[in-house]
């Protein structure tokens, strides 16, 4: 059972503990941030960047899914491909290199590499799985209202919920019941 951490605390609790981690000698702490869509993830990760870098004076590297996913079809893709192109070669100590996905084009893109060496946090849809918990230090599970989840969604994406909600929310639900991403994170917290 996650341990629940209040909205409020959240940043400040998970930056602690991440510092933590490096006073210890873990130079690229794993930090996946999962939950539904529009449940919050984006925000609270550079809510935590921030903290980081001005406590611990150093840039943590955020990678969004939203960047890996292979369109709006590819939930698990994305997932499949987070672990291939980024946490297998930083488990072996080598550099991850990836391209992220451009929405605009339907294709891949622009290549990224990270080598390590300050905190990474990972957010997104399909980031906690059996398969990735292995890889992380710590993990987040983020629940929100599905109302305010469509609000979020429809304010942020401009587009018609009712075209792409309900086709990304199925992948969801198949991946989540698959996983049990809640059950394997560390924390949770309640985000609206």
């Amino acid at each position: 059972m996650p341990e629940s951490l209040p909205a409020e605390s959240l940043v400040d609790a998970l930056s602690g503990r991440i510092l933590d981690l490096i006073d210890s000698g873990v130079s690229t702490p794993i930090l996946i941030i999962d939950g539904r869509s529009a449940s919050g993830k984006t925000t609270l990760a550079a809510q935590l960047q921030n903290k980081l870098f001005k406590d611990g004076e150093t840039a943590p590297r955020v990678i969004h899914m939203d960047d890996l996913y292979d369109g709006w079809y590819g939930l698990q893709a994305g997932h499949d491909y987070l672990v291939r192109s980024i946490l297998k070669p930083l488990s072996q100590r080598k550099i991850a290199s990836w391209q992220e996905y451009d929405w605009a084009l339907g294709e891949r893109n622009q290549w990224r590499e990270f080598e390590g060496g300050t905190p990474l946090i990972i957010e997104g849809c399909g980031s906690l799985s059996q398969s990735t918990r292995e890889y992380a230090q710590f993990a987040l599970w983020l629940e929100a209202d599905e109302t305010v989840r469509q609000e979020r969604w429809v304010e942020r994406s401009g587009h018609d919920h009712d075209q792409w909600w309900p086709i990304w929310a199925a992948q969801e639900l198949e991946f989540y019941a698959r996983e049990r991403s809640a059950e394997l994170a560390d924390f949770s917290s309640l985000n609206g």
